[in-house]
């Protein structure tokens, strides 16, 4: 099986299955609950949500149950069929056909089941052994459809049981799988014309008449077989499997009472107008950062405090008892590592409330309304609406974003949205983001975040058009086909499970990569930069290597008004990971300092007196400047090093142009 890709917010493998295990493949269509399953039988941290498009990788992990021990389990990329539109699909089909696989379970939405039977019907063309979970069935019985398993089961010759992955009520498919692993494999499903009417008539039915199958005239299976034999065979065969699709979905259900407008429909009458839809989806947003700075100001002071306090008073203490004190390697621990690390790890309230309030959106269903919204906008802006789906998770980071182009079925689009995704904002900048706007606009820091959000997705629509204009010529737009999954309520445990999982990428960078850059800030720190005097470690950090280097470079940003080596080191340091601006920060400025107020006074010098402009233009530049290195290795891969440099370019420059005409209206306003 192809290897699952991590990120730096994202973990989409679980534990590691024994070697010689059973495998068995996931399948589903977007939003049928596969992941969620998936999660639920192995407890791995897979991303799911209620919109389309979350599984973007091969997730693997072990599932163990007494029935049958224990077995590898495979979540494969969404797919509506074995007859692959994009890269994705393309995968799944791959991967069933060159039988990597001991067993499938096909996961079928109750709510969708004739959309869901067109991959089931394809499995079971193949020869493996299949299980059918069906699941969504509580929507399905709002709306007053009922499955009959039973039936259903029939029609497919493989088992069919019920289940609920969101309330882990799983149990019935551990009996099944194992029965299915412990049997020799089914023949493949036959088409067989007669069998495509329903019950009782007596006829066959090609399953498309307008009218009931009762008024159909009498038809051989001879005659039917012809047909479907006769000219085109792949044709033919679509045809017959769109026959059966439909008439096993009349014979599998039953409704209650005919079709009726549900919530969901009242609903999105205004979540996806034109007009108000768009303005609904700012709005939300708006309120989601200005509750998460709030709600978070005051954990955050606390946090800063402890470690600013007891922590680092605990670690001198600790030190100078083991005859540490005054060296090197106490500098190290309290002004790299408590300092660095500590004002990193300040932010995980702010993080925590932020990723549990987009957990929400994306569980009740809304995230997929705002895909919706979205496309309209960039659609009339002449991007490839299919394109949403990749930049939305650029939103949590880009790593995995720009993995995500595959979904996307042509080449030159993977292509345009691969060097667009850097400039979605990922949570990794939101933590600088914070800072600054509680620093510069204290009274309005939530609307100053939210304005960058909106920035950032001004900064997708400038490029596109940019490299559609010079670079991406002539590509046609590629319309967002989406279905939308119904709202529902979110379940506690999945809101907990989606944000610990999102909350744990944050702090694995935190012990990661950002210790490594704290140390290496630090040694730059109190190496002596040129001209200075002095040995390692007793130079001021203004007279660094550090410090050199920095003041080298601030040269450059004198335009957009803060060319201070502070703020021009951290953006260095922030190539690395955009989290590494606000260690930066706490470890080069005096210890027990006003951090802000240290800022501050820095910009309003560097500014000639425009503190508040030159710290939009500095956000600005972060924005769209080049992201992280993880990023650019993933996108050197998915799209080359030549594209990828042709990217770095275009992000710097049109960084430093923004930072500058932002920096120059804003003091010319003020």
């Amino acid at each position: 099986m192809a290897d699952t890709a991590t990120s730096c917010h994202t973990d989409t493998s679980g534990p590691a299955a024994v070697p010689g295990a059973p495998r068995v493949a996931l399948v589903g269509s977007p939003n049928s609950g596969k992941s969620t399953l998936f999660n639920a039988l192995t407890g791995a941290g897979r991303a799911v949500g209620n919109y389309p498009g979350t599984t973007v990788e091969v997730g693997s992990g072990s599932w163990r149950d007494p029935v049958f021990g224990e077995v590898a389990l495979t979540d494969l990329p969404g797919a509506y069929s074995l007859d692959p539109v994009s890269p994705d699909e393309a995968l799944t089909a791959e991967l069933l056909h060159d039988d990597h696989v001991d067993a499938v379970v096909v996961v079928c939405d109750a709510a969708h089941l004739a959309r869901s039977l067109v991959l089931a019907a394809h499995v079971r063309r193949l020869r493996v052994r299949v299980v059918v979970a069906l699941t969504m069935g509580d929507v399905a019985a709002r709306r007053g459809v009922t499955v009959d398993e039973a039936v259903l089961g029939a029609r497919l010759g493989v088992p069919v049981v019920r289940l609920d992955p969101r309330r882990r009520d799983v149990a019935a498919l551990a009996g099944a799988v194992g029965q299915a692993l412990g049997a020799p494999v089914p023949p493949r499903l036959a088409l067989d014309p007669l069998a495509l009417a329903p019950a009782g008539t007596g006829r066959a039915c090609r399953g498309d008449c307008p009218v009931d199958c009762t008024a159909c005239p009498p038809t051989s299976a001879a005659a039917l077989a012809a047909t479907l034999d006769g000219g085109d065979d792949d044709l033919a065969e679509a045809e017959a499997l769109f026959a059966w699709v439909t008439a096993t979905a009349e014979a599998a259900t039953t409704r209650s009472h005919g079709p009726r407008r549900s919530w969901t429909d009242r609903i999105d009458r205004w979540a996806t107008a034109p007009i108000v839809g768009p303005l609904l989806f700012l709005a939300v947003m708006w309120g989601v950062f200005v509750l998460t700075t709030s709600a978070a100001a005051p954990l955050q002071d606390g946090l800063d405090a402890f470690f600013s306090g007891p922590v680092t008073d605990a670690a001198v203490a600790l030190l100078g008892a083991v005859g540490l004190g005054g060296t090197l390697v106490e500098g190290f621990v309290v002004d790299g590592l408590i300092a660095g690390v500590g004002m990193l790890l300040t932010f995980v309230p702010l993080m925590a409330i932020m990723f549990a309030l987009l957990a929400l959106l994306e569980d009740s269903g809304y995230m997929a309304r705002a895909a919706v919204v979205t496309d309209r906008l960039m659609g009339r802006l002449g991007l490839p609406g299919r394109a949403f789906l990749p930049l939305v998770v650029g939103f949590g980071c880009n790593v995995p974003a720009i993995t995500a182009v595959r979904v996307l079925p042509d080449a030159r689009h993977r292509l345009l949205t691969a060097l667009l995704v850097p400039f979605t904002s990922c949570t990794a900048r939101l933590t600088v983001y914070v800072m600054v706007a509680a620093t510069f606009f204290p009274d309005n820091a939530g609307t100053v975040v939210f304005g960058m959000y909106v920035a950032s997705i001004a900064l997708v629509v400038l490029g596109g058009l940019l490299l559609r204009a010079t670079l991406i010529r002539h590509l046609g737009n590629d319309p967002l086909v989406l279905d939308l999954p119904p709202y529902q309520r979110p379940a506690l445990r999945l809101l907990a499970a989606g944000t610990w999982m999102r909350l744990r990428g944050f702090l694995q960078t935190a012990s990661g990569i950002i210790v490594v850059t704290v140390a290496a800030v630090w040694a730059l720190g109190v190496i002596p930069g040129p001209g200075a005097t002095g040995a390692i470690g007793a130079v001021p950090i203004e007279a660094s290597l550090y410090a050199w280097i920095a003041d080298t470079a601030a040269v450059l940003f004198v335009p957009a008004g803060f060319a201070d080596w502070h703020a021009v080191g951290a953006l260095i340091v922030g190539f690395v990971a955009k989290e590494a601006v606000i260690s930066s920060w706490a470890q080069t400025y005096p210890a027990g300092a006003d951090l802000s107020a240290s800022v501050y006074a820095d910009f309003a010098a560097a500014s000639g007196g425009h503190p508040q402009a030159a710290a939009l233009a500095f956000l600005v530049f972060l924005l769209a400047y080049t992201p992280c290195v993880a990023t650019l290795a993933t996108q050197r891969r998915q799209i080359g090093g030549r594209w990828t440099a042709v990217g770095i370019m275009m992000q710097l420059g049109l960084a430093w142009l923004l930072a500058v005409l932002v920096f120059q209206v804003g003091a010319a306003l003020t």
